[in-house]
């Protein structure tokens, strides 16, 4: 069984968002990629994360295609290939439909700096162009607005994060769904004072070592 690891993991994160209610339903997606191989594993469409077992994970090739397998795999299957092949930074890609980073995706609003742990992404979150789901274009237009950044809010829909592994990939979803809850809750009664260049600067250089989990 090819990624026997990373099949187990994408389950055990893929059941993780919904017990953190970090998504809804069979909103979502995760994949893992093995950048030696070139070859990515990543979630069926449509079953329940409750419900995966490791032989319904995909197993895809550099070409797209399927080489392990007899799911579907998930509708934005291309949103996450081509982070890995434009970030070699980024061997594990998460994709949900998170509360509060999607109030902001609705508004098409990018998450400024206003809470210092955004950090874990980056200087502040953009909102990408919007484009139907599924569709190249929404990939595209995703891996731009990533550009330098560890997550991406995609207008009208939700949330992409990715990072090294499984691990530090959730814990940038978590954060930033926080993140902008702070930012909802706050722009609710006033104004929030965002950080400056200087401090997220600052911040950067911090979470080189205090943003990562192992």
């Amino acid at each position: 069984m090819l990624m026997e690891r990373a099949r187990y993991d994408l389950i055990e994160y893929g059941k993780k968002l919904v017990e953190y209610n970090l998504t809804k339903g069979t909103g979502g997606n995760l994949s893992v990629y093995d950048r030696e191989a070139k070859t990515m594993a990543i979630t069926p469409s449509g079953i329940d994360f409750f419900e995966i077992k490791p032989e319904d994970i995909v197993i895809m090739n550099a070409d797209n295609e399927i080489i392990e397998g007899d799911k579907v795999p998930s509708s934005e299957w291309y949103m996450h290939k081509i982070i890995y092949d434009n970030r070699d930074d980024i061997d594990a890609v998460i994709h949900a439909h998170t509360t509060f980073a999607t109030v902001l995706a609705t508004l098409r609003w990018e998450l400024p700096a206003s809470h210092y742990m955004i950090a874990v992404a980056g200087p502040t979150v953009r909102c990408a162009d919007y484009a139907t789901f599924g569709s190249r274009e929404l990939a595209e237009n995703a891996l731009k607005a990533m550009e330098d950044r560890r997550a991406v809010i995609l207008a009208n829909h939700g949330i992409l994060a990715g990072a090294h592994d499984l691990l530090n990939a959730f814990n940038i979803i978590e954060e930033i769904e926080y993140c902008s809850e702070i930012y909802y809750r706050a722009k609710s009664i006033g104004e929030p004072v965002i950080l400056d260049d200087a401090e997220m600067a600052l911040m950067a250089e911090k979470f080189k070592s205090y943003g990562q989990r192992k």
